[in-house]
């Protein structure tokens, strides 16, 4: 699964950051096999901000799920630190950690100056530079990375080429629309690259999955991160998340309402029988080989009776 921290209205970011290494105790107590941090910038919605530092409080306070980034975000850094850190959580945790990368800029344009973000067309040489550092055969040592066997994922939202140029298991999410993913994993398997890596493709399907007692009940829990979408495409910023009932009382407008519903689109949610159908459809349309969940509820509470009917009830179906 994948935690973002998100902010409460009314919280503060600390409450956030505390609860997600709470919530992974809660995940591994679950049986599920990876628990993976986002990397946001400047967003007043989102407390995660540093992925490998909340990794290791993650990694600190649990046992035996794995832990990762969903992902760091390489146009933000120079390959040789992030080898450097994933070598600290290796060194520190041993095979628990997973390198997940990707290429999305800071939000707005003043967080990518502030940044000094490079340009995400380079993306395919960072990560080429990053395997080099962790596999040890860079010019510069990456100590401790070097020697270290660390799992490295490739988050995809626009192209698929670098994780099959490079023989990486590919991370792809549904914002692309369901057509494009599905062209975007065929043209990742077809042009895989075998390494020493992987040797064969590996397809990681992120989705937003709401599992409640009543549709409805799982319908709600996806209004907040949906109107939380809607506010930033009209305004800009990414606010906390607020109450579902709050949201559905509110008189939206015109441009608000359209970003809502299309917010509200494209994710699984219902009862355990109805997201257990769902999620086979999508393996036999995909050929997944994992499913990346992630559930953004307003209320903890709600969230994690959401994981614990998936995993009790939806994953062993």
């Amino acid at each position: 699964m994948l935690d973002r921290s998100h902010v409460w209205a009314g919280g503060h970011p600390r409450e956030s950051l505390r609860e997600t290494v709470r919530f992974a105790q809660q995940i591994e107590e679950l049986g599920y096999h990876r628990f993976w941090v986002a990397e946001h910038h400047g967003v007043p919605g989102v407390a995660g901000a540093a992925p490998t530092v909340l990794a290791s409080a993650v990694a600190s306070a649990t046992e035996r799920i794995r832990v990762g980034t969903g992902g760091v975000m390489l146009p933000n850094h120079r390959p040789l630190v992030v080898a450097e850190q994933f070598g600290v959580l290796g060194a520190l945790f041993g095979d628990r950690i997973d390198v997940g990368l990707g290429r999305s800029l800071g939000f707005t344009g003043a967080v990518r100056r502030a940044l000094g973000a490079e340009d995400a067309d380079r993306f395919w040489a960072q990560v080429s530079e990053l395997l080099d550092y962790l596999d040890g055969t860079a010019d510069v040592p990456a100590v401790p990375a070097d020697g270290l066997d660390l799992p490295v994922f490739v988050l995809a939202t626009r192209t698929a080429s670098t994780a099959a140029e490079l023989g990486l298991p590919l991370v792809i999410a549904a914002p692309l629309g369901e057509e494009r993913m599905r062209r975007a994993i065929e043209e990742y398997r077809a042009g895989f690259r075998p390494s020493s890596r992987a040797q064969h493709p590996h397809v990681v399907i992120a989705r937003s999955i709401a599992v409640a007692e009543t549709t409805e009940r799982a319908r709600r829990l996806l209004v907040p991160e949906a109107w939380a979408n809607a506010w930033s495409r009209t305004r800009g910023e990414f606010p906390a998340l607020q109450p579902p009932e709050k949201i559905l009382a509110r008189e939206m407008t015109d441009r608000e309402r359209t970003h809502f519903t299309r917010a509200m689109s494209g994710h699984i949610h219902g009862t355990p029988d109805e997201v257990a159908a769902a999620i086979a459809d999508l393996e036999a349309r995909t050929g997944a080989d994992e499913l990346l969940v992630t559930t953004n509820a307003y209320d903890p509470a709600d969230r994690l009776e959401s994981y614990r009917l998936l995993a009790e009830t939806v994953v062993p179906a």
